[in-house]
């Protein structure tokens, strides 16, 4: 990481995991980023908003997705880093990366009421995945939260069953 960047804040964020009702995950493909890469809905918290509150917005900005219900608030915090060429570029150069809070939630509702195409779309496509699939699809920066998410994700479902 560049001199200039090292001693900037993580942003502060949320991740949601969406369960369909096959234990499939929502993941969709970014439109600043159409290359094959594919994430699940995540986004900054916004100024004196609680983290599950704006996990429910980010979910909803970025999906429609309101028909869900909280599975688990999974432990702890995972973070990342931006690559070198995107330091000073995302987030108008005021983060070095992101400190998030990730939620596991059931979605509730059909596939037909998933609209990526929102005020302010961030996706152009969306599908439903094995939750072993996410650490294949995801760009490389945040590749180890997607492992971290993913083993906390199949702890919590062992420990319900």
């Amino acid at each position: 990481m560049k001199d200039q960047f090292k001693n900037l804040p993580l942003r502060s964020g949320v991740g949601i995991v969406v369960l369909n009702k096959d234990n499939k995950v929502f993941v969709a493909k970014r439109i600043d980023n159409p290359k094959n890469f594919w994430q699940m809905p995540q986004g900054g918290v916004d100024q004196g908003e609680d983290l599950l509150t704006a996990a429910y917005r980010e979910l909803e900005e970025e999906t429609s997705i309101k028909n869900v219900e909280l599975i688990d608030e999974l432990d702890g915090f995972t973070s990342y880093d931006l690559p070198d060429h995107l330091l000073g570029i995302i987030w108008r150069g005021k983060y070095k990366g992101q400190k998030q809070k990730w939620f596991l939630m059931k979605y509730l509702g059909e596939d037909d009421e998933i609209n990526i195409k929102t005020k302010k779309p961030e996706f152009l496509e969306w599908k439903w995945i094995d939750l072993n699939q996410i650490t294949e699809l995801v760009v490389d920066f945040k590749l180890q939260v997607y492992k971290e998410v993913r083993e906390k994700v199949k702890n919590t479902l062992i420990n319900r069953s």
